[in-house]
């Protein structure tokens, strides 16, 4: 069971690092596994809006879907939280490459 668990770790971390580089796929799987609580995170609505929305900035149609299917079950606070984190990550990541 560590096991599995460390390997969806490792899955995680890559995928965020990829997302840092600007993989537009990368931040949709991420979106995905906030929001149905795949590999082994706990279901996330914030950090999936995000990450979808961070998916749909690059053209994803996909992450546009998604994005307003999860907002339905959303506060509002909850959604701007998500835009707020949406922006300081391309803040961040802008500025790093």
């Amino acid at each position: 069971m560590a096991r599995s668990q460390n390997n969806a770790n490792l899955k995680i971390a890559s995928c965020i690092a990829s997302a840092s580089r600007g993989d537009i796929k990368a931040c949709f799987d991420l979106g995905m596994a906030f929001s149905s609580g795949g590999g082994g995170l706990d279901v996330d609505l914030v950090q999936a809006h995000k990450w979808f929305n961070l998916a749909a900035l690059g053209g994803d149609s996909r992450g546009q879907e998604c994005r307003a299917e999860i907002a339905g079950e959303m506060s509002a606070r909850e959604i701007a939280e998500a835009q707020r984190q949406a922006r300081a990550w391309l803040s961040t990541t802008r500025t790093t490459h």
